[in-house]
């Protein structure tokens, strides 16, 4: 795919998803990023929380919608259908359908905590949810899943040898059955940057960019040629639970994305690869491309992050995954076009010199 002087257009906004996070101080209104996100023609969102002004400010849009039940919560939906049916009453029924939400995260990378006992409910805390979600009526339009991490994997390399830990098997199985019995994803939380960053004198910068020009590796035992290390993660997601007899189950990208700053040790955090790598996955996203093990069937893919969050914690990657800054200027220009002379403005991949746009 050449992506030189063309432009792609999406007719369609639900080629491509991007997560909004919130934890900063200096973030634009909800109703100002909603008005972002139409402008890009952005078709698909995940949050972190049940945040009622957001959640008010996306009714009408169309865009759909993943909400998330903190960690702190999943212990007492376990232990209660009644507590179930209430958060969902009060968070989810008020504001359907009108706010098209077609997801719930429940947790968030929930199989790699440290407290076993929050991963011991888990699954209980899904299926009560999914049970008052189905009193509500709402069960055939809200998927009900957890994002995990890459963590959850023994093995990711080749994919075809992918495998969970043995500590994260047990769990998986139920965990699994239940995403099987209800048609719901399996949704993760996929950086190649975190595998490039201890690596980057062995690891290619190209095949961890997603470069869609890329020799890429080939998989020894399903001779699959692989020119994302993104694609194969997710492949070696599939293998792992298709190894516990799911292999049916869709695997979906609930988070990925590049930082444009790092700390001195944060080897590969700059502007230029962040780019590369958010541009390509867009690139690949409007050409519909599936993984090698599922090239029919498009990958579907959520960045992170809209905004740059200045109040979250860690190195200093952690505040630059960002599209733009909060004050609606762009970290750089990734191909991601508001065109403002239509209502409904297109999402475009272009080689563009236009100057930053703000909100």
């Amino acid at each position: 795919m050449c992506v030189r002087a063309e432009v792609w257009v999406l007719q369609c906004g639900a080629a491509i998803g991007i997560n909004y996070g919130q934890v900063g101080n200096n973030l634009p209104t909800p109703a100002q990023v909603v008005s972002l996100l139409s402008s890009l023609r952005v078709g698909k969102v995940r949050i972190y929380d049940v945040n009622p002004q957001v959640l008010a400010a996306f009714a009408g849009t169309g865009i759909e919608l993943i909400v998330t039940v903190p960690n702190d919560l999943v212990q007492p939906m376990a232990a209660s259908a009644g507590q179930a049916m209430q958060w969902a009453t009060a968070n989810i029924k008020p504001y359907f359908p009108a706010t098209r939400v077609t997801g719930i995260a429940v947790g968030n990378e929930v199989f790699t905590d440290d407290d076993e006992a929050l991963k011991a409910s888990l699954v209980p805390a899904m299926r009560n949810l999914h049970a008052a979600l189905a009193q509500l009526g709402m069960d055939g339009y809200v998927h009900v899943s957890t994002a995990s991490s890459l963590g959850v994997l023994a093995n990711s390399y080749p994919p075809s040898q992918g495998a969970f830990t043995p500590e994260c098997a047990p769990l998986m199985l139920p965990f699994l059955r239940f995403l099987a019995e209800t048609n719901a994803p399996f949704w993760i939380n996929a950086y190649p940057y975190f595998a490039y960053k201890p690596r980057a004198c062995s690891v290619s910068l190209s095949y961890a960019l997603s470069d869609p020009y890329h020799v890429g590796a080939v998989d020894p035992y399903t001779h699959l040629q692989y020119t994302s290390m993104l694609y194969a993660q997710v492949d070696a997601v599939t293998f792992a639970a298709a190894r516990l007899g799911y292999g049916g189950i869709p695997v979906f990208v609930s988070e990925t994305g590049w930082p444009s700053k790092g700390d001195a040790d944060e080897v590969g955090a700059t502007v230029e690869n962040a780019r590369a790598y958010n541009r390509n996955l867009l690139v690949r996203q409007v050409g519909n491309e599936g993984t090698p093990l599922r090239p029919r069937q498009r990958l579907e893919v959520y960045l992170f992050a809209l905004f740059n969050e200045d109040m979250k914690p860690g190195p200093t990657s952690e505040r630059n995954y960002g599209l733009y800054q909060p004050d609606g200027r762009m970290v750089y220009n990734v191909g991601l076009a508001q065109q403002q002379t239509t209502s409904a403005a297109s999402l475009s991949l272009a080689a563009s010199s236009a100057p930053p746009t703000r909100l």
